[in-house]
C-alpha cells in the first residue's frame, strides 16, 4: 500500500537561511500523524511543499503515489489543506465557497449531500446563507475546515486548526476530525496544543531547524521521557527568585508556585531544592512527576538548539582561521 504522503530528501532555502535540511519521512494511509515543531522549525514550510503551494530546492514528495509537481492534480486531488491564517473570499455565503471549492475538482450536484454533512456536522447549517464577513472567527476557522473538506480527499492536513478558538468549538472540531479519521481518513496535524498531539496522534515527527529530530510513535516519545525528563512542581510561601543557574529550567510560574523542568541524569533534585532555599525560598508543598509529550518536546528542542549553537560555534571558528 502507498504511503499517504512519501517526503523524500527535501531541501528548501529562502535566500541564505536553511528553511528545511534534507526531510525524510513516510506517513502511512490511515495514520493520524503529529507534526510540531516550536515557531521557524520548517513546518508550514513542509506543509506548503506538500501541497504544491512552494518548490523544494531539492528533493521529491508524493501524496498516495502522485508526485506534487509532475502530478499536480491528482495529488491535489487526494488532498485537503486546512490553513493556519484566515484566509477566505468575503464576497460569497459559506455554502457557495464550499460548492466552488468542489467544482475546482470536477464535482458537481452530485456532491451536494456530501456538503449538506459538512455543514451540519460542523453545525454550519443555520450560517449557509450568511456571507463569510458576518461569520465570527471561530464560525470562519470550521469554514475553512468543511472548505479543506469539500472535495472530499483521502488525505487531510491540519495546520494550527484550533489556533485562536474557544474551547467548546475546538472541542466539537476535535469530535469531527476524529470521526473522520476513524472513517479512513488520514490526518496530519501540527499544533502548538501538545495535550492535542497527545491525545490524538499514533505518530509524531519533531521538527527544530529544518530538520527532524524525533520520529516515533507516541508512546515511544514519552518512554523516552520517562528515562531522562521529570517535572518538579513546589508551593513557596513568598514567590520563589529563581536563580539564573535554573531559569531555563522553568516551565511554569505564578506567585508562589513553580514548576521546574529537568533531567534525571544531568539534575539532581536535591541540588535545585538548595539552590531555591539558598535563594530564600521555603518549600511547603514538593511534587515530581514523569515527563508528557510538552516536557519530552522542550527537551528535545532544547537539546537541538544546544547542537546548533555548537555547530555554528564549530563553523565560525573554520571561517575566522
Amino acid at each position: 500500500m502507498k504511503p499517504a504522503i512519501s517526503i523524500n530528501g527535501i531541501r528548501k532555502n529562502f535566500g541564505e537561511v536553511p528553511a528545511l535540511s534534507g526531510i525524510e519521512l513516510e506517513i502511512q494511509q490511515g495514520e493520524f500523524f503529529g507534526l510540531l515543531g516550536p515557531n521557524g522549525a520548517g513546518k508550514s514550510t513542509l506543509i506548503n511543499i506538500i501541497a504544491g503551494l512552494t518548490r523544494a530546492d531539492a528533493g521529491s514528495v508524493a501524496v498516495l503515489g502522485h508526485d506534487v509537481v509532475t502530478d499536480y492534480r491528482h495529488s491535489r486531488r487526494n488532498l485537503g489543506v486546512v490553513p493556519q491564517e484566515l484566509v477566505f473570499d468575503p464576497f460569497f455565503t459559506v455554502r457557495e465557497i464550499l460548492k466552488i471549492q468542489a467544482g475546482y475538482f470536477g464535482l458537481g450536484r452530485e456532491n451536494d449531500p456530501w456538503i449538506e454533512e459538512l455543514l451540519d456536522a460542523l453545525m454550519l447549517t443555520d450560517k449557509a446563507e450568511a456571507n463569510m464577513r458576518a461569520l465570527s472567527g471561530g464560525m470562519k476557522r470550521r469554514v475553512l475546515v468543511a472548505q479543506a473538506l469539500a472535495h472530499q480527499p483521502r488525505v487531510v492536513v491540519l495546520d494550527e486548526p484550533t489556533a485562536g478558538v474557544d474551547v467548546e468549538l475546538r472541542k466539537s472540531l476535535w469530535e469531527f476530525i476524529k470521526s473522520l479519521h476513524q472513517k479512513g481518513h488520514t490526518i496530519v496535524l501540527t499544533t502548538h496544543y501538545l495535550e492535542e498531539a497527545e491525545a490524538l496522534c499514533d505518530r509524531i515527527a519533531i521538527l527544530n531547524h529544518g530538520e527532524v529530530i524525533a520520529l516515533d510513535t507516541k508512546d515511544g516519545l514519552l518512554r523516552r521521557g520517562i528515562g531522562n525528563s521529570m517535572t518538579v512542581s513546589m508551593t513557596t510561601t513568598d514567590p520563589v527568585i529563581v536563580p539564573d543557574q535554573l531559569k531555563e529550567n522553568i516551565k511554569q510560574q505564578n506567585n508562589n508556585y513553580l514548576v521546574l523542568q529537568l533531567n534525571r541524569q544531568q539534575d539532581s533534585v536535591v541540588q535545585v531544592l538548595d539552590l531555591l532555599r539558598d535563594n530564600g525560598a521555603e518549600i511547603l508543598e514538593l511534587q515530581t512527576e514523569a515527563a508528557d509529550l510538552e516536557d519530552v518536546f522542550v527537551e528535545l528542542t532544547r537539546n537541538s538548539n544546544s547542537q546548533n549553537k555548537s555547530s555554528n560555534k564549530t563553523t565560525a571558528s573554520g571561517l575566522i582561521k
